[in-house]
């Protein structure tokens, strides 16, 4: 999905540097400007030639820019009924994702009882932001990351906050797990749980146990999201509905109410 309000962490393994030489812009004009701007904050935060050469080659993306120069589109409307927003999201009724969700959970118990197991957080949870972001894992996105990742973080009613998911994203093409030219969501989300290259390098894990963590891998990114809410404060075994404690930290994957109402409405009726 296009995460662009998700809550901002900073790069672990990243040091932020005292003064940021890439100036935001208000024009599409100023991209390259920008770029070079970007590339001494990245150097400076311990980026190498494969994230540099990836940076250097990144185009702006359009998709990202339209969407970030209509704020209107974004808003929404507060949507207090998850069936109808869970219907709008998947293309179906909310009944028919919510089936869905459960054969997905049906096909894989071992993997969403592992993770439950070990993070606490429950699988018809899990299951359904997978849903939500990728259709299970249907549809990944088409922007390429790094541009998509770049371009955000250069428009200024979004810099400073996403500099850091920039340069994480070109980490992250340092390290191998993702190329310059590598797809995704249209704010450089990626792989199947459409995280946010920054909150990637926080919270991914290993959960094949394959010593890799691949975000492109189902197991690895539904382990991710458990480690990263479990990190905010889930509670194993504890009611996620509307008003609990759980249901809050929700807010830390999206800050959207109408999205966290839907996540909650769907998992509960998803067990």
């Amino acid at each position: 999905m296009r995460r662009f309000t998700i809550a901002l962490s900073l790069v672990a393994g990243l040091a932020a540097p005292a003064v940021h030489a890439a100036q935001c812009i208000t024009s599409q004009g100023g991209f390259n400007g920008y770029k070079s701007g970007l590339a001494r904050d990245a150097q400076a935060n311990g980026v190498g030639q494969r994230g540099l050469q990836a940076l250097q080659s990144a185009q702006l993306s359009g998709i990202t820019w339209r969407f970030e120069s209509n704020p209107s589109s974004q808003s929404g409307t507060l949507q207090r009924d998850p069936a109808t927003f869970l219907a709008k999201r998947s293309g179906s009724s909310a009944d028919a994702f919510i089936q869905r969700t459960r054969s997905k959970m049906a096909a894989n118990p071992n993997t969403f009882a592992s993770i439950e197991r070990r993070f606490g957080v429950p699988g018809s949870l899990l299951a359904t932001i997978w849903g939500l972001e990728t259709s299970w894992g249907g549809y990944l996105g088409e922007t390429p990351i790094v541009g998509g990742a770049v371009t955000l973080a250069s428009y200024c009613r979004r810099h400073p906050r996403f500099e850091s998911h920039a340069i994480a994203a070109l980490s992250l093409v340092d390290r191998g797990i993702i190329t310059a030219n590598t797809r995704g969501g249209p704010s450089g989300e990626l792989g199947h749980m459409q995280f946010l290259a920054g909150n990637w390098l926080r919270y991914g894990v290993d959960g094949n146990g394959d010593g890799r963590a691949d975000p492109y891998n189902a197991t690895d990114a539904l382990a991710s999201a458990a480690n990263m809410l479990a990190r905010n404060g889930w509670r194993a075994g504890a009611p996620f509905g509307e008003g609990t404690a759980n249901f809050r930290v929700l807010s830390a994957w999206n800050d959207s109410g109408n999205y966290q109402r839907a996540i909650a409405y769907a998992a509960e009726r998803a067990q």
